[in-house]
């Protein structure tokens, strides 16, 4: 099953304090940047995240998912709680890096 828009849209609103949000679709399901770094895997209408250290005494009481089939174990993002959502990300946004450039 994929995201529905109006969740990826939900996604995004509470994400927008953080700065520019976009999402691209890929093979069904989402990608969501954060200032052009990307935070989530949005698949079935869960936001999957890195299992880092760095976030993982905020994560510690989250569901573990893998977003599809052949990928890393990820934490599911509750957004019940937005400002700890939020915190999550800006966590981990610090810790990510820009993606590479393709080549030309």
């Amino acid at each position: 099953m994929a995201c529905s828009q109006e969740y990826i849209d939900f996604i995004c609103d509470v994400l927008a304090p953080l700065g520019e949000v976009r999402s691209r679709k890929m093979m069904g399901d989402y990608v969501i940047y954060v200032n052009e770094k990307c935070v989530i895997t949005a698949c079935d209408n869960n936001a999957f995240v890195k299992k880092l250290d760095c976030i993982a005494s905020l994560m510690s009481d989250a569901e573990i998912g893998c977003p599809y089939e052949g990928a890393k174990e990820a934490y599911i993002l509750d957004f019940a709680d937005q400002r700890k959502a939020r915190e999550v990300i800006s966590i981990l946004w610090e810790a990510l890096p820009f993606p590479k450039k393709k080549k030309k």
